[in-house]
């Protein structure tokens, strides 16, 4: 069993481990020969590509892969590999079973801290999730095309270790902003990994929500991050009156709770269900550090 990722980066390596946990062979691409060699020393054969050219050798992997991962943004253009791809794609992945997309719980838009579900409708804000709307589009329905299943996983904020909130503590970077109701949902990247792996092993194709338990204030991460460190969190800060770029500001546009109950009742198990016991089990033996 082979597995190929567009895109093998923080979330990317989490499934990649997640596959060769179970013996699958990996191969997953990134933008530089640095990260290339880090992918190698971890198992995973590594291809740059630059989202403009498919190497030959590449093609070669891609050839021979029974399940595919598509981590890659969209662009302008539209998705990455479908551009370069395209009608072709069932020739050029002949023993293909299954796909998965990883796209964001961005596309349901702003639902005034609501709580969403798969079949709520999206109505997407940002540019970026409007492209990543449509790139699940296709993906699904190249699914139907090649007659396999095509899983949509819909995550929320990614942390996880090297990628946390006391990262962020130890480094003086992190912010209290306070918005009135304003929530957010999370998820653990070891959870993307390993529910990527059981809608692979089930041949689950459809939407999915990939995300914990707990929406909660971002603020609120923090304060438990910082208790659990024994230090001081940072002062509260308006987000009226803070200093944010235009990407993080429109974040703060979005509200909504978002539900897990389709991917809990297909039978997947979240080992991180929440982030207060995610962070306390980030915090023993400093795994937070990466």
């Amino acid at each position: 069993m082979h597995l190929v990722i567009f895109g093998c980066g923080y979330s990317g390596t989490a499934i990649a481990k997640a596959f060769l946990a179970d013996g699958f062979r990996v191969s997953g691409t990134t933008r530089s020969q640095e990260k290339a060699v880090a992918l190698r020393a971890q198992g995973i054969e590594a291809f740059v590509f630059d989202g403009e050219t498919l190497d030959p050798a590449l093609v070669d992997a891609v050839r021979s892969a029974t399940h595919l991962v598509q981590s890659i943004a969209p662009r302008d253009a539209g998705d990455p590999v479908l551009k370069l791809t395209g009608e072709r794609i069932g020739a050029l992945v002949p023993q293909l079973t299954w796909i998965g997309y990883l796209s964001t719980v961005g596309v349901y838009g702003d639902h005034k801290g609501n709580w969403v579900g798969e079949d709520v409708a999206c109505v997407p804000v940002s540019g970026r999730s409007k492209e990543r709307l449509e790139a699940e589009a296709a993906w699904m329905e190249i699914g139907v095309r090649l007659g396999i299943p095509a899983a949509v996983l819909r995550l929320s904020g990614i942390y996880g270790p090297g990628r946390n909130a006391f990262v962020n503590l130890a480094r003086g970077t992190a912010r209290r902003l306070i918005k009135k109701d304003q929530v957010f949902n999370r998820i653990r990247v070891e959870d993307i990994g390993a529910s990527t792996r059981f809608l692979a092993e089930r041949k689950l194709g459809g939407i999915y929500n990939v995300t914990d338990d707990r929406p909660g204030p971002p603020q609120d991460v923090i304060v438990e991050a910082a208790r659990l460190m024994g230090v001081e969190p940072p002062p509260e800060q308006a987000f009226e009156t803070a200093e944010l770029t235009p990407m993080a500001r429109s974040f703060y546009g979005e509200n909504k709770r978002v539900s897990n109950a389709k991917l809990k009742a297909s039978g997947f198990v979240f080992s991180f269900p929440d982030y207060p016991m995610s962070l306390a089990q980030l915090l023993q033996g400093e795994r937070w550090r990466g």
